[in-house]
């Protein structure tokens, strides 16, 4: 199974990802944690944030997928994808594929004060921001979707619901 955990910078995926691996583990069933970062580290930082760069990591990322889904190892993996055709890949290529869409306005995480980058694209001190210069296509078919505008408690909650929902399909 790979779940493939989507949203803009500070929508919570990181956040989102780490519990479902808990909830992986609880149930006795190992699971790969991939953070879009961490591949970028493990690929030696060669990218920039450009879309080109961001759509390279993305295929990686759906290789790497792929590789360990073959094995039949599951995978939780936390990216931004921004391209609903990489979704469509792994819908189509991955077995079992779930995917979870936090669904958050670049205005509420940039008032909730979790990501600089928004106030620095406002500011004209950077660049390439996926939300602002840099489309983010909305998922057309996501499995489940997190509305991540209220509280923490809120997205906990849910998060524990989609765990259950997807552990039990996976039994």
């Amino acid at each position: 199974m790979v779940v493939w955990v989507i949203g803009l910078a500070g929508s919570g995926k990181t956040t989102v990802a780490k519990m479902l691996c808990d909830a992986f583990w609880d149930f006795k069933k190992p699971v790969v944690l991939l953070d879009g970062d961490n591949v970028r580290d493990v690929f030696g930082n060669d990218l920039g944030y450009t879309k080109r760069d961001r759509l390279i990591n993305a295929s990686r990322i759906k290789s790497l997928c792929h590789l360990l889904d073959q094995q039949n190892i599951n995978v939780v993996c936390a990216i931004l994808s921004i391209s609903q055709a990489d979704r469509n890949w792994c819908r189509a290529n991955l077995n079992n594929y779930k995917e979870i869409y936090l669904d958050v306005s670049v205005d509420i995480i940039e008032a909730r004060g979790t990501r600089d980058i928004y106030r620095q694209y406002k500011d004209g001190e950077t660049e390439n921001i996926v939300g602002c210069d840099i489309e983010f296509e909305a998922p057309e078919r996501p499995d489940f979707i997190i509305e991540n505008k209220n509280s923490n408690h809120d997205l906990v909650n849910r998060t524990n619901s989609i765990a259950k929902i997807i552990l039990s399909e996976n039994d």
